[in-house]
């Protein structure tokens, strides 16, 4: 007589509760049973071989201290890092940014935090709050060091937004490429910063810059729901959850968090994904087609937001959304039919006067995939501070994505369960060849994959555990004795908890980890401006009447868009390389000659900075030594009049005729 048959011996295994550290093919967005199913992804897999990702989990650990011993390494880490913090001097930065600066103690921290993640996240026994406060330490270590360190906001673009909403406050409203020029496209998508409008007269603060320095960690703590999401879709493992946030943290160096719209964008843009995988699979739609209307009616608002802040972010939207759409689970067009309708009315009426003027450059940069990796003048890391701080980025990402192709060779059963997430991370490939967008595509590309990414790489460090069924009702005996070789399995997998299983995923998590601060904060002698630089440029603006000049070698400085509505700019390294020679030969005549147009009463002036010279010599442009002759011959002409200078810089105004001197 056979024994009993038990569900777990069905042919057709019955679902089981999805639980911490395992997961069933139920889980997410399908059911048990439509996993089985032969449309489904895991119709692939053998008849007789039902496969999971994750073993059932080991009891829980039981006393006080048994629970709160991982938060020891955090604890230190913590300390470590505030240490660093107080003993760091950012005041002279050289070629190798913050890297150089920090104090020895905060990498001693940041290796401590990795490695407590590591032996805390790997365990299933740990609490599984304890990974989510890793990764919480992490952000603060990573994203807000530069905020506690630097007495002023980092990068001259966020200085740049905080003057566009500083212009729509003061216009008013939005105005036309008549009225502010090439500024009006920032006009043209209003949302981010009318948000940041209302927010600042909310707030009751002067200026952005009051909150801006800290918007790094607010943009990444807003991707931290949506992410967990997303792999909570595929998974139920904490183990691959967490260690895939970890690495989406560590692979972001591209440096799209600082105080612009697309930051906002992008969290909301993963927002939509998140909503999409989880609530318009096919089996989401059968159990819930009431419901559907309220999450259309979500997504939606997102996707407004999105289309009225930035230009990219809706056609990144666009492609993965297609991209789901080749899923037999996600076939459904909803989201893509609004997404590209929003889009194009918006693109057809309020962003219609840019993209009439920028269309034909756009229609010629189709197909030119050799602009994104575009070298020459004014784009060649130049020093050895800058190179290193290049090859870390380039390094970190390209081990992200070879540890991701790993994972998706590697772990068999993901690769079926979450084509769709593979499907997203691919999916803005083909957007090398729609654009260079000004050099930048090949980051921005690297940015959109790296939700995906991280979730394949997690799961090319984790351990490959697999948990066969039994397949026939009648092979009970096969079955237990399957079962016993599997606690054999899990007696030999402790054994080598300590061998090379540990400790070279921890060390490729170590490494990533540490790259990290190079890739994201190396060239922070270019966008660091010290507060001198701000009041030297600030007094500028102060004194300069309406319809004056700015002349300075580039645009990286703060405040260097303050009162554009009102005063011009010009920034003699984007011109030819001609004119630049001219100018570097005879400095202080050619710039005159340039400066010559304005009338009274507004004034032409001269301003160069640190930011200024770091950026020019850091990417190939003019070297120190050129800018200092371009310095001194402007100090030396009777044309021009010192006005202002300090430790940051100088600032020159142009004689107006009957007062130069002869």
């Amino acid at each position: 007589m056979r024994p009993p048959v038990t569900p777990k011996e069905r042919s057709t295994p019955e679902p089981t509760p999805a639980r911490d550290g395992a997961n069933t093919p139920g889980s997410g967005p399908e059911t048990a049973s439509q996993s089985s199913s032969p449309s489904s992804s895991e119709s692939s897999s053998p008849a007789r071989e039902p496969v999971t990702d994750l073993p059932d989990p080991p009891p829980v650990r039981s006393g006080r201290r048994a629970l709160a011993r991982p938060g020891v390494p955090l604890l230190v880490a913590l300390a470590l890092w505030a240490y660093a913090m107080r003993y760091t001097d950012v005041s002279r930065l050289d070629d190798y940014g913050l890297v150089s600066a920090l104090h020895p103690t905060f990498w001693a921290g940041l290796a401590v935090l990795t490695t407590g993640f590591w032996f805390t996240v790997r365990d299933a026994r740990r609490p599984g709050a304890w990974p989510a406060a890793y990764v919480l330490g992490l952000l603060v270590m990573e994203r807000a060091t530069q905020a506690v360190l630097y007495p002023t906001p980092l990068y001259a673009w966020a200085w740049k937004h905080e003057a566009v909403i500083d212009h729509l406050l003061t216009a008013g409203g939005l105005q036309t490429a008549d009225q502010v020029g090439d500024m009006a496209v920032y006009d043209q998508w209003p949302g981010f910063f009318a948000a940041q409008a209302a927010l600042q007269r909310l707030l009751g603060v002067d200026s952005a810059a009051m909150f801006m320095a800290w918007w790094p960690l607010v943009s990444s703590l807003m991707l931290l729901l949506p992410l967990l999401l997303i792999y909570r879709t595929f998974t139920e493992d904490r183990r691959l959850i967490w260690t895939a946030v970890w690495l989406f943290y560590v692979g972001n160096w591209v440096g799209q968090d600082y105080f612009s719209p697309q930051s906002v964008a992008y969290a909301l843009h993963v927002g939509v994904l998140a909503v999409v995988l989880r609530r318009f699979g096919r089996s989401a739609v059968r159990r819930g087609r009431p419901r559907q209307a309220v999450w259309t009616v979500v997504i939606t608002v997102m996707i407004v937001a999105i289309v009225i802040s930035h230009q990219l972010t809706p056609g990144m939207l666009a492609v993965c959304l297609l991209a789901l759409c080749l899923s037999r689970r996600y076939r459904d067009w909803v989201p893509l039919v609004t997404t590209v309708v929003i889009f194009l009315a918006w693109c057809l009426t309020a962003a219609l006067p840019f993209l009439s003027a920028a269309m034909p450059d756009m229609i010629r940069s189709i197909g030119d995939v050799g602009a994104n990796v575009e070298t020459g003048y004014g784009a060649t890391p130049t020093g050895t501070g800058a190179i290193a701080t290049s090859w870390a980025a380039r390094l970190l990402s390209g081990s992200v994505l070879l540890l991701a192709a790993v994972g998706v060779l590697r772990q068999r059963v993901l690769r079926h369960r979450a084509r769709p997430l593979l499907l997203v991370a691919a999916a803005p490939l083909p957007m090398f060849a729609a654009s260079s967008y000004g050099s930048e595509m090949i980051f921005r590309v690297l940015l959109f994959m790296l939700p995906g990414a991280a979730f394949f790489a997690a799961a090319a460090i984790l351990p490959k555990v697999r948990t066969l069924a039994a397949a026939d009702a009648a092979d009970a005996a096969d079955a237990a004795a399957q079962e016993a070789g599997n606690r054999r399995a899990t007696g030999l997998a402790k054994v080598r908890r300590w061998g090379l299983g540990t400790w070279v995923p921890l060390a490729a998590l170590l490494g990533g980890t540490l790259a990290f601060v190079p890739a994201y904060s190396g060239k922070d002698r270019i966008n660091y401006f010290p507060p001198q630089e701000v009041a030297l440029v600030r007094q500028l603006f102060d004194q300069a009447p309406d319809g004056s000049l700015v002349v300075a070698a580039n645009r990286n400085y703060p405040d260097a868009y303050a009162s554009y509505w009102s005063v011009d700019h010009y920034w003699f390294l984007d011109d030819a390389r001609s004119h630049v020679d001219r100018i570097v030969s005879r400095p202080a005549a050619t710039l005159a000659s340039d400066m010559a147009g304005v009338e009274r009463p507004a004034r032409a002036y001269f301003l160069l900075t640190q930011g200024q010279l770091a950026n020019s010599e850091m990417n190939g442009q003019l070297t120190r030594a050129q800018l200092d002759r371009v310095q001194r011959s402007v100090a030396a002409s009777p044309r021009f009049e010192l006005v202002a200078e300090n430790g940051a810089g100088w600032l020159y105004v142009l004689k107006q005729p009957g007062r130069a001197e002869r």
